[in-house]
């Protein structure tokens, strides 16, 4: 059987790093990024399978960088997953004081560099029937104050999914909403607040999985629907 490969990108920490060492304890072969070199080596070190794993430090908003991650895929790729987010300024502004400055570098990472990584692996991901996950949030859909800049980056993120999937209908491709978690930028969107109750990423992890892994068609999803409790097919 033919060994599968995902790239995924913000893998150092947070969802990335649970989806990584899911995917690499499963035999999958992984391209990872992260901003930090010195966090993602750390990160790949304590991976079950560090030999079946491509580690490509950088910024996904640099065009550069995104061209490296292209190079170190194979001609086949099973799944790109782009969890790679920013959240903006913090604490989080509103609209009123959101520096478009901010707003920009908002849209680099969290829209158009997921859509210029599917561009440049688009060739491996129509050779493998490959999908696509874009990692969304809910707000992407609901009004948060202080959320407008990093929910409109994820509405647009959404939008280029859908789209996405329509213009390619032999890949599958979803944006994913996985909730609340406990994770560096949720910290951040919290300064100074306690978020112990919220559920650790690797809680979110059977919904990729499921995304990765099974026959679930091409769309939308929250985590909490695809886990057993709320499964939808």
């Amino acid at each position: 059987m033919e060994i599968r490969t995902a790239l995924v990108t913000g893998a150092s920490r947070g969802l990335g790093r649970a989806l990584a060492t899911a995917l690499n304890a499963r035999g999958w072969r992984l391209v990872v990024d992260a901003q930090d070199p010195g966090r993602l080596a750390a990160t790949v070190a304590g991976l079950p399978r560090p030999d079946l794993v491509t580690a490509v430090p950088g910024d996904v908003a640099d065009p550069a960088h995104r061209s490296a991650l292209a190079a170190a895929v194979p001609d086949r790729l099973d799944a790109l997953v782009n969890n790679a987010s920013e959240l903006g300024p913090s604490p989080l502004p509103r609209l009123a004081d959101l520096a478009p400055e901010a707003l920009t570098r908002l849209l680099a990472v969290n829209t158009v560099a997921p859509l210029a990584l599917v561009q440049a692996v688009l060739p491996a991901l129509r050779a493998a029937g490959g999908r696509v996950v874009d990692v969304s949030s809910d707000a992407a859909v609901a009004a948060y104050p202080g959320w407008g800049g990093y929910g409109a980056s994820k509405a647009a993120l959404d939008r280029l999914s859908a789209v996405l999937a329509t213009e390619e209908p032999a890949l599958r491709v979803f944006a994913l909403d996985p909730g609340d978690m406990r994770t560096a930028m949720h910290q951040a969107a919290f300064p100074g607040e306690d978020i112990g109750d919220r559920p650790e990423p690797e809680s979110v992890v059977p919904a990729l999985l499921r995304l990765l892994e099974s026959e679930v068609p091409s769309g939308r999803y929250t985590a909490a629907e695809l886990t057993p409790a709320g499964a939808r097919s």
